[in-house]
């Protein structure tokens, strides 16, 4: 072998060896893309009457410490067996997040509108679910508030502008009126006090950008042609609202607040959570509205029941129901 040969096979060896740990170094030094964030706003259609109806995934919370949300205390042993039982999760209350829409011919309408879109990607799923059913923004002709706080409000505006200019703006004067009273009274409820400052003057600055569209409605008040009809149901806020959806002889009540667990909040109608701004009116329109349902035998929609949401009331004992969901339906 030539020393020509040699050095020249020996330079391109080292010269590969080089390259090869540069290249490892480089792997090292440059992390990995991270992983695109998990977003699912699942959608489930299905039908009232002649109106066809959406249910909404915006995305999903965990309320921690679990038990510890929830009241009366003495309770907590009770509540945590039937979690036990029922084979639930017991680090805390998963919370979900359903919107409902409905369409009829050209007219879109929507109960609450989420978290709207933000840097968490847990939540804010609604815009692209919109998207996925060839709904625009600007479809929306009717957008309804149960009551105001961050999980229910926060999607009626984008980019501090109204997310569905075309659209109607309904709550309740109650609601309007606690949330503008020089100091809204939050002193029977038992959620955190240290956050309800920044809750105020945020939902002050939501409200005042809905204004130009905003309408209010009282109990009984029906629109959309008379198929969506509001029922006052304080406790949970002033004015927590409900929605009754009638088309052709089928009918959906919408209970949005009224239950934010499937069993904690219908196994005992007298516990609450500590989002209750008053405990014990919540429990007073908890009962009302529970025993109608279950005497009229009514198709009920939740907002924080699991996804899609849609079920019944069966009968346990007094004060005591099972939340007995609707079997999922494809068209058959």
């Amino acid at each position: 072998m030539s020393s020509h040969s040699w050095s020249r096979r020996a330079f391109l060896a080292s010269s590969a060896a080089l390259f090869s740990q540069a290249g490892t170094a480089a792997a090292q030094e440059t992390p990995a893309p991270a992983a695109a964030p998990f977003r699912n706003p699942s959608i489930y259609r299905f039908n009232i009457g002649e109106i066809e109806a959406f249910s909404i995934s915006d995305g999903h919370s965990l309320i921690r410490p679990a038990m510890g949300m929830m009241h009366p205390e003495i309770d907590r042993p009770v509540m945590q067996k039937i979690m036990e039982d029922n084979f639930e999760r017991l680090d805390g209350i998963p919370l979900y997040v359903n919107i409902l829409v409905l369409r009829k011919g050209k007219e879109v309408a929507i109960f609450d509108a989420g978290f709207g879109k933000g840097g968490n990607s847990n939540w804010g799923w609604f815009f692209d679910a919109l998207d996925a059913i060839n709904i625009k923004r600007e479809d929306v002709t009717a957008a309804f508030l149960s009551h105001a706080h961050i999980d229910h409000i926060a999607g009626f505006v984008l980019n501090d502008a109204i997310a569905f200019p075309n659209a109607e703006f309904y709550c309740t004067q109650e609601e309007l009126d606690f949330w503008f009273t020089k100091e809204p009274d939050f002193s029977k409820s038992k959620r955190d006090k240290g956050e309800l400052p920044g809750l105020t003057r945020d939902n002050r600055k939501r409200f005042d950008i809905l204004k130009p569209n905003t309408k209010t409605l009282k109990h009984g008040s029906s629109v959309w042609g008379g198929d969506i009809t509001l029922e006052l149901a304080p406790g949970h806020t002033a004015g927590h609202a409900i929605f009754r959806i009638q088309s052709k002889g089928e009918s959906l009540l919408h209970i949005m607040d009224l239950a934010h667990h499937h069993l904690l909040m219908f196994e005992n109608v007298n516990w609450t959570i500590a989002f209750d701004h008053d405990p014990e009116l919540a429990v007073v329109t908890r009962k009302k509205v529970y025993a109608q349902a279950l005497s009229e035998k009514t198709r009920l929609y939740g907002f924080h029941l699991p996804w899609p949401a849609i079920g019944h009331l069966g009968p346990k004992s007094a004060d005591s129901y099972v939340w007995i969901p609707e079997r999922f339906s494809w068209g058959s």
